[in-house]
């Protein structure tokens, strides 16, 4: 081989972001060996074919790969090599989720596991259905954890479940079996109560009790839950529902229908236009007047542009056959729930809202 085709270690060190110390141990490793290695001077060479397998490498020593799965990923085909990733990446969160299990035992121990706060006792498959719904609400959003969160509000009432994306605001309120013992109110870690709602759903009713830094959902046939509190101010949504100008236009529309039109529709936003007995579903700039699906309305005929992403969820998460959308002036979110029931409701904002000519 040419000697002009090969590279020093060090020339590449920099190509490949290994230090030259780094590749000197994968050689004696074996999992990268130089092309060349001069036998007077040991000096060792490489070419350029062996960045990729080289970047590969340090890639996935950056994410504490064990040199032996490094070893495999590397000597496996693409969908061999993707399988070990994604087997590797989910023992990480099974680990990372159990220390977070058994840190929260033992923070409980060291602060002598004094009870913590009833906030509610409620029926197991009604509060998982519940976080499940809201939990559609919530975005991840670099500087603002607080979009990725659960916002629980606790009386002697009610329990009410609250979230935004800053597009959507989910809320449902539930009747617990036993009230709190005071009110409470905090912004609970979305991931953790992810974790949780397979464990709640099976359990018949589950003991809500607040604690510093969290909460914990305790389960009389399983294991106890922990959930992380953010330490972050929940957005005043309370104030935006009182500032809602008065409805002007409302759709009863089913919500099967509805959805079968939306999963079917090829476009990533879309027009409801509304009429005095019928909404039909159409694509931007479409002058096709759309699909007609049947519906109730009373109030002016209006024309809306949503994103899928932002409708779709809302419709989706309501509770009941039918599905009712209120819609207000320019600038104002379209409040989305059930027909017959309002326990759970979602404020969509829209792209585009004009009256219909």
């Amino acid at each position: 081989m040419p000697s002009s085709e090969l590279m020093p270690i060090g020339v590449f060190a920099q190509r490949s972001g290994l230090t030259s110390s780094a590749l000197r141990f994968y050689a004696d490793s074996g999992l990268l060996p130089p092309a060349d290695v001069d036998p007077v001077t040991g000096y060792r060479y490489y070419t350029a074919a062996q960045l990729e397998r080289a970047t590969t490498l340090r890639q996935l020593r950056e994410i504490a790969m064990p040199l032996a799965a490094v070893e495999a990923v590397l000597a496996a085909g693409a969908d061999e090599a993707a399988r070990l990733l994604d087997d590797y990446v989910a023992k990480i969160e099974g680990d990372a989720a159990a220390a977070r299990r058994k840190a929260a035992v033992i923070k409980s121990a060291l602060g002598g596991n004094v009870p913590g706060l009833l906030i509610a006792t409620l029926k197991g498959p009604v509060l998982a259905d519940a976080v499940e719904q809201v939990l559609t609400a919530t975005a991840y959003e670099l500087g603002m954890a607080v979009l990725a969160g659960l916002h629980i509000e606790a009386s002697d009432e009610a329990i009410v479940l609250t979230a935004t994306d800053r597009y959507r605001l989910s809320t449902r309120t539930l009747v617990p079996a036993r009230s709190a013992e005071q009110t409470w109110a905090g912004t609970v870690d979305g991931d953790d109560l992810r974790a949780a709602v397979a464990d709640v759903r099976r359990s018949a009713l589950i003991r809500i009790e607040a604690v510093p830094h969290g909460i914990w959902l305790r389960m009389p046939e399983r294991e106890d839950r922990h959930c992380r509190t953010l330490p972050v101010e929940f957005p005043d949504h309370r104030l935006m529902l009182e500032s809602l100008d008065d409805v002007t236009t409302r759709v009863t529309i089913s919500k099967d229908l509805l959805l079968r039109v939306l999963e079917e529709h090829p476009n990533e936003h879309v027009v409801l236009h509304i009429t005095d007995h019928s909404v039909n579903v159409r694509s931007p700039n479409d002058e096709h007047p759309g699909i007609p699906l049947s519906a109730t309305v009373t109030g002016e005929a209006r024309q809306i542009r949503f994103e899928m992403t932002t409708l779709y969820p809302a419709v989706s998460t309501a509770i009941g056959p039918d599905v009712m959308l209120d819609l207000r002036g320019h600038n104002q979110p379209v409040t989305i729930r059930s027909a017959d029931r309002g326990d759970l409701t979602t404020l969509a904002m829209p792209i585009k809202l004009d009256h219909s000519a």
